[in-house]
């Protein structure tokens, strides 16, 4: 059996980032790795289906313009089990003051789905 076993993120704020995944999405981070040669930290985030997402920093890491069109990887998806699921973490990421890019809505595929832009400009869908 072949699965994906974690996807990677570079971010420049790794604390940041992490407590928003703790935050909205029950993620369990580990202790931090830090490499003193290459300036390297890294989280490995656990979620309750046992996924995993790494985030990463590093002092030469760079920034790139917002666009959310562009080629790569575009979003990441979170099932959350329920329309009202989704409506609850919508509303609190917009209490917060994340800006919801679409949604909550039905898709023309049928999904019922919210977009919201995290932390560090990444777009996260949060799906029933």
């Amino acid at each position: 059996m072949i699965k994906i076993d974690h996807i990677a993120v570079y971010v420049h704020d790794l604390e940041t980032v992490k407590d928003f995944f703790i935050r909205f999405f029950s993620a369990k981070a580990n202790t931090m790795y830090h490499n003193p040669r290459t300036g390297l930290r890294s989280y490995f985030l656990s979620f309750d289906d046992d996924s995993r997402l790494e985030i990463m920093s590093r002092p030469e890491v760079g920034r790139i313009e917002r666009d959310v069109y562009r080629a790569g990887y575009t979003h990441l998806s979170f099932s959350v089990g329920s329309k009202e699921e989704v409506d609850r973490i919508t509303n609190r990421l917009k209490e917060y003051g994340y800006e919801i890019l679409s949604g909550p809505r039905f898709t023309g595929d049928g999904y019922y789905e919210s977009a919201v832009l995290g932390p560090e400009d990444n777009i996260i869908e949060i799906t029933e």
